[in-house]
């Protein structure tokens, strides 16, 4: 078996809002509880497992491959809701994407302000 990623855990206020929040704005399916998690299961057999922390959040940055069909649909998705969102992880460039290698790649923040990305082609891939 070859060494691969299969779950992390992120940490949240509400574990819930933000599994569905990132659930949602992807077009994944709906989280599922899994003992104390709500699993978002990504379309590449690794999920992300929200748990409750009443304590600071440690804000992390998560970044999803996508092809320019579900980039398109991801981004319409941040624009009808009035979310913020960067070129850059930064936050210098706000309400603009950036075509690095050649594709297209956004950020923007989850409810607990961990930084979100898309990307249409891997950094180095252009």
């Amino acid at each position: 078996m070859s060494v691969r990623l299969n779950h992390t855990i992120v940490h949240a206020r509400d574990k819930r809002k933000s599994a569905v929040f990132l659930a949602d704005i992807l077009g994944l399916q709906p989280p599922t509880a899994y003992g104390p998690f709500m699993v978002v299961q990504i379309d590449n057999d690794v999920s992300l497992d929200y748990v409750d922390d009443a304590g600071p959040i440690q804000v992390q940055h998560y970044a999803f491959l996508v092809g320019e069909t579900e980039w398109d649909e991801i981004f319409a998705r941040i624009c009808e809701r009035g979310l913020p969102y960067w070129a850059d992880p930064f936050k210098t460039r706000p309400g603009e994407f950036n075509t690095n290698d050649g594709g297209r790649g956004v950020y923007w923040e989850d409810p607990d302000r961990h930084m979100l990305e898309i990307i249409t082609v891997p950094y180095g891939g252009g």
